[in-house]
């Protein structure tokens, strides 16, 4: 027989053994992946959920509060961090991270849920005790029990500085994001207040799921006959799972002939496959096919055509990924492992290049919220040699009267504009197509010839393209 822990003998007090509740346990451990391993809750949720599902006693609703107290947590992580401070009597980078974890938990619980605040505090604490036991759990307590004193605007009054003595570092707080990250987005997206609020408020939303039916393999038809689909907004591609659920399930989506992407991914594809060409159009590229949503595209709406695509991908898992993707494609492709600063291919040799180069991802903090906490400004310096390198590669890859599409899941100028001006310097060979008219029916493109996708305006990840011609 064990022995019982000696408080509960000196208290009088039988032991009573923590409840065991499997959502928050999950949840818990999806961010501790995040936090030990820098996974990707996208990456390392979906495993999670399907093993628990294994289970007789998790059901639909238990995955659907799981994942919102994952994401709503990462989400939320800045602002809670802030309210989190202002109640524990030690710097917040003293506690240890698994404590930490679990009092995100319960703040996301007490401040962005509704749950009563009875079971928010309590449910956190008996997790605690699973996860970090009895001693650890009251500090647990305590804190939260501080937390559930003001709501979440109550809080916000208290812990954001004035909007008027520091607007960046008001809005990091009150929308939990870096204020780098901030600083950056307002820049990009020019405007006053409301505008970079409202992006703001779209980067903590939940995104729905898009999913592509890829041209001569599957109809949007196809992929409207499943429960709340709707059609996209813009893609003629495109349909909208708009209460969520599980893409795998969709047959189309499991034979190959659908996937799951973003509808401003879908734009950039359709942009640079419309873009008017001088001469033949029989030979497209991508250079950076990994994992291959984009590739799939673009080589059915190459098949169209009858042209061939070949798509490049550096490392070879990746690659792999690619050859996935397009396995069944109704038109000629070829897979290779290679590096697009490095081309394993003569210079002129292609009709239509895409380059989608490797970047922060700061456009995408909707899918992969976590990625706002790990970036860090110097980050850009690491990737701006292989964006200009991929760029160059790719305007020297197309022939003349050839066009490149350049995009990036970033709307930093540093990662767009910057580097396409910068290229296009280096080869007066060239000139921008105004890539507006190719995205027939979106609103708020700008004053072109470039164009910066954004959530808040589009519904869509803030995806950049440009659109260069090699003119001689």
């Amino acid at each position: 027989m064990s022995e019982q822990p000696r408080r509960a003998r000196t208290s009088g007090k039988p032991y009573r053994r923590p409840k065991k509740d499997p959502v928050r346990i999950l949840a818990f451990e999806a961010l501790r992946a995040v936090d030990e391993r820098d996974a990707y809750a996208n990456l390392v949720l979906p495993p999670l959920l399907r093993k628990a599902r294994e289970k007789d006693d998790f059901d639909a609703r238990d995955a659907a509060l799981a994942t919102e107290l994952v994401y709503g947590t990462l989400r939320r992580q800045g602002t809670y961090d802030a309210i989190l401070a202002s109640c524990v009597d030690r710097p917040l980078g003293e506690v240890d991270p698994p404590v930490l974890d679990v009092l995100s938990l319960g703040a996301h619980q007490l401040l962005g849920t509704r749950i009563p605040t009875h079971a928010a505090v309590s449910a956190t604490v008996e997790l605690a005790r699973v996860v970090l036991g009895d001693g650890r759990a009251k500090f647990v307590n305590a804190v939260l029990r501080k937390v559930a004193q003001h709501d979440l605007d109550g809080w916000l009054e208290r812990v954001a500085p004035p909007y008027d003595e520091d607007p960046e570092d008001h809005l990091a707080v009150v929308h939990s994001h870096p204020r780098w990250v901030v600083s950056a987005l307002w820049d990009s997206l020019g405007g006053g207040r409301d505008g970079v609020e409202e992006l703001l408020r779209a980067d903590n939303e939940r995104p729905e799921v898009t999913l592509v039916a890829r041209p001569g393999r599957a109809t949007p038809e196809e992929l409207l006959d499943e429960d709340a689909a709707e059609q996209g907004r813009w893609s003629p591609y495109a349909v909208r799972l708009t209460e969520g659920g599980e893409p795998g399930a969709i047959t189309a989506v499991r034979d190959g002939r659908a996937g799951v992407q973003d509808e401003g991914s879908q734009l950039v594809a359709i942009a640079l496959a419309n873009a008017p060409l001088d001469g033949p159009d029989r030979r497209w590229l991508d250079g950076c096919a990994g994992p291959g949503g984009k590739a799939a595209l673009l080589g059915a709406l190459a098949a169209e055509r009858g042209a061939l695509l070949v798509a490049s991908e550096k490392q070879t898992h990746r690659a792999g990924l690619v050859a996935k993707a397009l396995d069944g494609n109704p038109g000629p492709y070829q897979v290779i492992a290679a590096d697009g600063t490095r081309p394993a291919w003569r210079p002129g040799s292609f009709d239509r290049v895409l380059v989608d180069v490797p970047c922060t991802g700061l456009g995408a903090l909707r899918r992969r919220p976590e990625a706002r906490w790990r970036r860090r400004p110097q980050d850009l310096e690491g990737f701006a040699p292989l964006q200009r390198g991929l760029l160059r590669t790719a305007v020297e890859s197309v022939r003349i009267g050839g066009v490149v599409g350049y995009a990036t899941c970033s709307p930093h100028l540093a990662e767009t504009r910057a580097v396409v001006a910068d290229v296009l310097k280096q080869h007066p060979d060239t000139e921008l197509v105004d890539a507006r008219p190719l995205l027939p029916g979106v609103p708020d493109l700008g004053d072109g010839p470039d164009v910066q996708l954004w959530p808040h305006l589009h519904g869509t990840d803030a995806m950049y393209l440009a659109l260069i011609r090699r003119t001689g």
